[in-house]
């Protein structure tokens, strides 16, 4: 318990709270990172959005989408996202901040929600949008093992990143990229208090300023 304790506290000190309230009204999403201790270690859970879907189809991602009118705040969308895409009751999450948001390749203002579940979670995949449900353990993604990165990507503020995760418990690969890749990155530097062992293209320890400037920049193009 220890663990998730000190990455709560960890975690709490980058939630952006009112910072940017003063962004102009975009199309707004929101994606839950969740996370658990598993034999000592701290994992995430990701998705394989279904193969039928008309947008990303067959990527890999955290649970998430498009704010709703009847969503209150970008928690609200986040969890109840997850519960229709996974089956996570809103009741056993336990959030614990909301990082910086930013402007996917859709133009939608996506507000990272992360939070802790139990890890006796059994997802309960909804068919028509998710095809997978996987755990990785979040060092993965601050090792260069599996880690692949394109420089010079157009339109874009840093490296791209991208990993080839084999899942032991179905034997199947994932290809884990673009925005999902650097949430990743991201959440488990910030939880974990580790660099990196790649070039990410911002301060693990204080990363604000490099989303703030991805953030200032897309909004100047609007």
């Amino acid at each position: 318990m220890q663990i998730k304790e000190e990455t709560i506290a960890s975690l709490k000190q980058f939630d952006i709270g009112e910072k940017f309230s003063y962004l102009p009204v975009l199309p707004k999403a929101s994606v839950l990172i969740p996370l658990f201790v598993k034999q000592g270690e701290l994992h995430t859970l990701l998705t394989q959005r279904s193969t039928q879907l008309r947008t990303s189809a067959g990527e890999v991602c955290f649970p998430g989408g498009k704010r709703d009118p009847t969503d209150r705040n970008d928690v609200d969308t986040a969890l109840r996202e997850a519960e229709e895409e996974i089956g996570l009751p809103p009741e056993e999450v336990q959030v614990v901040c909301t990082l910086f948001p930013i402007i996917n390749k859709s133009g939608l203002l996506v507000t990272p929600v992360v939070a802790f579940i139990k890890e006796s979670f059994i997802p309960r995949p909804n068919a028509a949008e998710v095809s997978a449900v996987f755990k990785v353990p979040l060092h993965f993604f601050t090792s260069e093992k599996d880690h692949y990165a394109t420089h010079g990507a157009a339109g874009l503020v840093g490296p791209l990143h991208s990993f080839y995760f084999s899942d032991l418990d179905s034997g199947n690969q994932y290809h884990i990229w673009g925005l999902t890749a650097m949430l990743a990155i991201l959440v488990a530097a910030l939880a974990l208090k580790k660099k990196p062992e790649f070039d990410v293209g911002f301060n693990s320890e204080d990363p604000l300023a490099f989303f703030q400037h991805i953030l200032d920049r897309r909004i100047s193009k609007l």
